[in-house]
């Protein structure tokens, strides 16, 4: 007999039949893609979800996309390409502990932030004006997995990318997209305290005492609290879930960082400098519209669409250099 198993896709399926919880989302079960495909041999239909995300080019221009500070000099300061990479870990660790599907969860936590603007959430609020409504980088990450860089997702991936957002309902449709809300805010509020620390925009004794004593004094602390927390009120509960009283606090942080780093009037100059940066390039290439690629939006889009497109899809230092490219000889004149 070998020493490897040779497991095929039907055998994993019959896996998460007998290993997973009552609760969680087989792949055999999904409801399915847009364009029906034939099953592969190795892989679920999360796992190819998975392994289509990796590979789309706007999962890789994550790596220049700002998480907080617009276009970072440091090679430390955290990206939404490291921010996907943690909403990964720690999605996948609870799913792992509860039960849950793993490879779901993962897809989701990938594929959450792809439609991210240039300039993180202030890229969210100058492309607004834009739109009827409000411009989401969660719509868009689903507008971009189905049109502009189609990759016939299956239907639990495309819903989990559109409900990470807390601001968005309904709410996801799985206990795997509820993973990944929870991830996402365990995350950031953990990578952008330590990076506002690296700047020197808090110092550690101005974090609230209720943060410090009920988390814990360092980053892996809080998340292992958050993730340990986000375990047992979900098993207790049936149902994702955390401590009501850790929630608490963790709303509670997140309040003191918009208001101490987020929204700090020190920043408002750079913020000012951004949604000036997004304007200037979609009223540009709205009146261009010949200059977008074909590549970065859809035949049927219309001038300000081919634009949004466009411009929504660029990273921080791609924005920063095409807006000189079009604007700083106008300037110096």
């Amino acid at each position: 007999m070998g020493t490897l198993l040779r497991r095929t896709r039907i055998d994993r399926e019959q896996l998460e039949r007998e290993l997973l919880a009552k609760a969680a989302t087989r792949s055999s079960e999904s409801r399915g893609r847009t364009e029906p495909e034939e099953d592969d041999e190795f892989r679920t239909a999360f796992e190819r979800d998975r392994d289509r995300v990796v590979h789309t080019k706007a999962f890789r221009r994550l790596k220049h996309k700002t998480q907080v500070f617009l276009n970072p000099d440091g090679d430390h300061f955290v990206t939404r390409m490291t921010h996907t990479i943690q909403v990964n870990q720690v999605g996948r660790a609870m799913a792992r502990a509860l039960g849950l599907n793993e490879d779901l969860t993962e897809a989701i936590c990938l594929a959450h932030d792809v439609g991210h603007s240039p300039f993180g959430h202030t890229g969210e609020e100058a492309l607004s004006p834009f739109v009827d409504g409000r411009w989401l980088h969660s719509e868009h990450g689903v507008r971009t997995l189905e049109l502009l860089e189609p990759q016939n997702l299956t239907y639990e991936v495309l819903d989990g990318v559109r409900a990470h957002s807390w601001k968005v309902d309904p709410p996801p449709a799985t206990p795997e997209g509820w993973l990944c809300r929870y991830a996402d805010r365990i995350a950031y509020l953990t990578h952008d305290v330590a990076d506002a620390l690296r700047a020197g925009i808090l110092e550690y004794h101005d974090l609230p005492t209720m943060a410090l004593v009920h988390l814990g004094a360092t980053s892996r602390e809080w998340i292992d609290t958050m993730v340990t927390s986000m375990i047992e009120s979900s098993y207790a509960s049936g149902e994702v879930a955390m401590d009501p009283q850790l929630l608490t606090v963790m709303d509670e942080l997140r309040d003191f960082m918009f208001e101490r780093v987020y929204l700090r009037p020190e920043s408002e100059g750079q913020k000012q400098k951004a949604i000036s940066v997004i304007e200037d390039l979609v009223v540009h290439f709205s009146n261009h519209p010949e200059e977008v690629p074909d590549s970065f939006t859809t035949p049927t889009a219309d001038a300000l669409h081919r634009a949004i497109d466009y411009v929504a899809g660029m990273t921080d230092r791609f924005a920063l250099s095409t807006h000189d490219r079009l604007f700083r000889p106008t300037l110096l004149d």
